[in-house]
């Protein structure tokens, strides 16, 4: 019989081998069956942190057993749009159901994106469909990584099943904060890609989603368009997943001109804040820093009426250029599974409201793409990101040179006064929020702490309107899907989407 233990507490300098010499003694003799079933760190006692495991074991061989899924006998063709999070997963889980799903992606893969973003972090050359938010594996492919969700989906666990089966570290089942890094996340989505190649799945790369076409209602048509060489081609398919992405601007409107019911949404703008990795681990885990890994932060402030946030926090990151449009700058953060850089970052987010850009269903699209602009022309009209001292942005003066923190956009940054770029109501904000953060972690508001603009793809702007059944309300077949779709926010979440709507699917065809 397996026996579960909770609560059991480990030293930071303790090694887990411990647990199983725990284990051990437990039951009189050495288990034949041991695991870690969850890891959280509690510091909220800085002079007393430690490891929080449960644990369990048997003295027994135990076989853990998982569920089998059933799969279609004759399944239908199936359209992925998208090959994020969300639609990664969903063809994922299509494959293990038995499908053969196509899955179109306007973007590269992993390769040829990496070498995209490369350019453009070294030359300043953007590929506005084979960049940080289009390609292989999503915006996700250059992030931190992580999987923890406050969402009470389902679908979670088999998130992290999948992740974990494609070649994510065997921690990430039972961590209390998993993640994966920008590094290990690549190799991951090709193996994912594989997997669905090797089911009778295919991947066309540099193709985009353009048109449908759908008879009483229901789809029976998709179009695309090769992005190179603008070779159009129509699929006759009754089923199409859309998980598009947040940036997808020019997919959005088409689908709206096509008459797919969809919504305005409030939603957020900002800027990374940067600090030094050494000062905000000090700051979380006090002396015993040196034995833990980068430490996170997670941070909310009503100080001022609209609230402030923030979001993909990376310890031991960088801030990354992570436009999609020429004219326009945006940034985001990334990690690899190391953590181990100079500096950490996070977005720092201002919640905005339709008041602010307007009720017509794309305001808030037209109003990102403003707030984007004025980055660009502040940054010298060549991708390089404006930039400002916390110090000075709090008190309107221009910074002229860096403190203890360097930058690490690597398309460059330029000095520059972000209220001049970023929303008057956002500018007030984060002045208030900044030094009400700093009461809850000390060296928040650093003065020498970089704020880099701007941080807009935080959601979309839009939702495509879909109903019990998944499906858009007014077209059935199509599949609205993940963050794009406004139905969830990261990777984790996008993914459990991603896969309950492949179920969906799926059981509809049995």
């Amino acid at each position: 019989m397996i026996k579960r233990l909770d609560n059991v507490k480990l030293n930071i300098t303790e090694k887990e081998s411990k647990l199983l010499d725990i284990a051990k003694k437990k039951l009189g003799r050495p288990p034949k069956y041991f695991k870690i079933l969850k890891k959280s760190l509690d510091a909220r006692d800085k002079n007393n942190i430690v490891y929080v495991y449960s644990i369990a074991f048997s003295d027994k061989e135990e076989e853990e057993r998982k569920p089998v899924l059933q799969k279609t006998l004759n399944p239908s063709k199936v359209c992925v749009i998208g090959s994020g999070p969300a639609g990664l997963l969903c063809a994922v889980r299509l494959a293990d159901r038995g499908f053969s799903p196509i899955v179109i992606e306007r973007g590269g893969d992993t390769d040829s994106r990496s070498a995209a973003v490369e350019l453009f972090c070294s030359k300043r050359i953007l590929d506005e469909n084979n960049n940080v938010q289009f390609g292989e594996g999503g915006a996700g492919t250059f992030s931190d990584g992580k999987l923890n969700t406050q969402t009470h989906d389902g679908y979670n666990r088999d998130v992290l099943e999948t992740f974990f089966r494609f070649g994510a570290p065997e921690e990430i089942l039972y961590s209390n904060k998993p993640h994966i890094g920008s590094d290990k996340l690549k190799n991951i989505v090709k193996s994912m890609r594989e997997y669905i190649i090797s089911c009778g799945g295919q991947f066309l790369f540099n193709t985009q989603f353009i048109g449908f076409s759908s008879h009483g209602g229901v789809l029976n048509s998709i179009t695309i368009k090769n992005v190179k060489t603008g070779a159009e081609e129509e699929i006759k398919v009754n089923t199409a997943v859309l998980a598009v992405g947040h940036s997808a601007r020019d997919t959005f409107k088409m689908l709206y001109d096509g008459g797919v019911c969809m919504q305005a949404r409030d939603f957020a703008v900002g800027v990374r804040i940067e600090h030094l990795a050494e000062n905000i681990n000090k700051s979380q885990y006090g002396a015993s820093a040196k034995y833990l890994p980068a430490a996170d932060y997670k941070l909310v402030s009503h100080a001022h009426e609209r609230t402030v946030f923030t979001f993909c926090m990376c310890p031991g990151g960088v801030v990354i250029p992570a436009a999609s449009e020429n004219g326009g700058v945006v940034v985001n953060g990334m990690s690899d599974f190391a953590r181990d850089g100079v500096n950490s970052n996070s977005a720092l987010m201002v919640q905005l409201k339709k008041q602010d850009f307007g009720e017509e269903i794309f305001s808030g699209m037209r109003y990102q793409q403003k707030i984007e602009r004025a980055a660009y022309a502040a940054g010298g009209s060549d991708f390089k990101a404006p930039c400002q001292l916390y110090g000075d942005f709090a008190a309107d003066k221009t910074s002229y040179k860096f403190g203890e923190v360097s930058p690490t956009y690597a398309a460059g940054t330029v000095f520059a006064p972000l209220n001049q770029v970023l929303p008057s109501v956002a500018v007030q904000a984060l002045k208030a929020a900044i030094p009400d953060m700093d009461r809850r972690l000390k060296g928040f508001a650093n003065p020498d702490a970089i704020l880099t603009g701007v941080e807009t793809r935080f959601s979309s702007p839009v939702r495509i309107v879909r109903g019990e059944d998944l499906q858009s309300v007014n077209v059935k077949g199509l599949y609205p899907c993940g963050e794009g779709s406004g139905y969830s926010g990261g990777i984790a979440s996008s993914a459990a989407d991603g896969i309950k709507i492949a179920d969906f699917i799926f059981n509809s065809h049995i």
